[in-house]
């Protein structure tokens, strides 16, 4: 394909685990020409094997100067907005950080996209599941006009960006499309999430740097997984076939109950773990469970995931297995 034809995309927080994902997603097709958006060196390590053929730009979103240049230097036809801090357990810890981050990212990168009269880009903002929070059992599946009950400042982060998104195109015209993922894992998820953090701790045992104990918390959540391979290929499906202004949960409508997760990755442990319950480790609220009806993004783009929980448990578990 000619390069003048190739769409221009823009991923901020490619450096992530669902950004290199998606990056490599794009680069597998031949009609994107990708560029990105990092802050930290240490996370490059996720795009290493991509580097070549996409363009990589540090910049802190947080200053509107680095932002105007980028969009400015890009004039991307696609905007994937997937940087942010992410962890909603951390954010109990710094809920103005994770606010303030959050917001002040998104709203210099929505604000550069209107000063700059891009508005035939079309723009992804990616919400999360977290915004609906403390859901009662008869309220499930969680559909898109489920009342927002937050239960971490993430999640208040989160409703904000979800809501600038609505702002920017109600007021300003921009070719916005909201998505409110659910929990996605695989391989390069940080260890402050649940499933990958079982996974390190497994291969650290395996290796004998640690001992054969797993410390936990609440195991009794049940959470709706996805393959963050199929998550990305439905941020692509979102931005080309989503209509502007509309938000679409993304989830694969089963939840798992943690303490089922770990009992999977433990029967694929080459020795044997025991497991202590950590009460430190237990959030101030937790949801008891998230539980996607994602029928509206079904019926608009076909999608459904593809890849078994199964394989994708292996498929981190030996991702770890790598990396300690």
């Amino acid at each position: 394909m000619n390069r003048r034809s190739m769409k221009k995309v823009l991923i901020t927080g490619i450096s992530g685990f669902a950004g290199s994902h998606l990056a490599e997603f794009l680069l597998s097709k031949t009609e994107y020409r990708v560029s990105g958006t990092y802050l930290l060196e240490e996370r490059a390590r996720n795009i290493a094997m991509l580097k070549k053929n996409i363009k990589l730009i540090k910049v802190d979103l947080t200053k509107i100067k680095g932002v105007n240049d980028l969009i400015r230097s890009i004039n991307p036809d696609y905007v994937f907005h997937l940087a942010a801090l992410t962890s909603p357990a951390v954010s109990f810890k710094n809920p103005l950080i994770t606010i303030e981050n959050n917001i002040a990212a998104e709203m210099n990168l929505l604000s550069a996209v209107k000063d700059n009269n891009l508005f035939n880009t079309r723009v992804l903002i990616v919400s999360s599941a977290e915004v609906y929070g403390l859901v009662r059992k008869e309220n499930l599946p969680i559909d898109e006009d489920t009342q927002l009950m937050p239960t971490s400042p993430y999640a208040v982060s989160k409703i904000a960006q979800d809501f600038l998104g609505l702002y920017y195109f109600l007021s300003h015209s921009l070719k916005i499309v909201r998505v409110r993922p659910f929990n996605h894992i695989g391989p390069r998820q940080s260890p402050n999430f649940v499933v990958a953090a079982f996974s390190r701790k497994i291969a650290e045992i395996e290796k004998g740097k640690v001992k054969p104990v797993i410390a936990v918390g609440n195991l009794e959540a049940k959470r709706d997984l996805t393959d963050v391979r199929d998550m990305v290929k439905a941020y692509v499906l979102a931005i080309e076939k989503g209509k502007f202004g509309d938000v679409y949960n993304i989830g694969s409508e089963k939840s798992y109950k943690i303490s089922e997760i770990l009992d999977k990755l433990l029967k694929l442990s080459k020795v044997k773990i025991s497991v202590r319950i950590d009460k430190s480790r237990f959030r101030p609220v937790d949801t008891p469970e998230l539980l996607c009806d994602a029928t509206k993004f079904r019926k608009l783009t076909n999608w459904k995931p593809q890849i078994p929980i199964d394989f994708t448990l292996k498929d981190t578990l030996d991702y770890w297995r790598r990396m300690v």
